[in-house]
C-alpha cells in the first residue's frame, strides 16, 4: 500500500509548513488527487488518519478534491475534459490524444490552521499553496 508513505510525507510537508507559520494546529488538508495518479483515496484517508497520530495535523481532516483527466486536442484547439479512463479521445471530434494535460496531480493546495495568539486573534486561518509553487 504505497498510500501510507504519501500520507507519511504529506504529513512531513504539511507540518513543516505548518510550523513555519508558527501554527499551532491544522484543521484540514487539502489535496488535489489526479484520476491517473493511481492513489486510491480511501486507502489514502486511513494512512492519514495513522500517521497525523501525535503530531500537529492529529485530528485534521484531509479534503481530497479529485481532479478529472484532460487531454489537448490537436485539431480542436483546446483543453477537453475526459468522461472516464478508458478512452483517451476527444469527446467532441473523437480524435485519440496522449497530450494528458490533467490528471496525474498529487498536490497539496492548501492548509486550514490555528495560527499563534500573537499572530491573529482569529482561528482557522487558511493558507493556500499553488501547484506550481511547491512547498519546500
Amino acid at each position: 500500500m504505497h498510500e501510507l508513505s504519501i500520507a507519511q510525507g504529506l504529513v512531513e510537508i504539511a507540518t513543516a509548513e505548518a510550523t513555519r507559520l508558527g501554527a499551532t494546529h491544522v484543521h484540514a488538508v487539502y489535496l488535489a488527487v489526479g484520476r491517473l495518479s493511481g492513489v486510491e483515496a480511501g486507502a489514502l484517508e486511513f494512512s492519514y488518519d495513522l500517521v497525523t497520530d501525535g503530531t500537529l495535523l492529529a485530528g485534521s481532516r484531509l479534503v481530497i478534491e479529485d481532479v478529472p483527466i484532460a487531454i489537448q486536442c490537436a485539431p480542436c484547439d483546446t483543453v477537453r475534459e475526459l468522461p472516464g479512463v478508458n478512452r483517451f479521445r476527444c469527446p467532441v471530434c473523437d480524435t485519440p490524444s496522449a497530450d494528458i494535460r490533467r490528471g496525474r496531480e498529487l498536490d497539496l493546495t492548501r492548509l486550514e490552521l490555528d495560527e499563534p495568539d500573537d499572530v491573529a486573534p482569529s482561528l482557522g486561518s487558511s493558507f493556500f499553496v499553488s501547484s506550481t509553487d511547491p512547498l519546500s
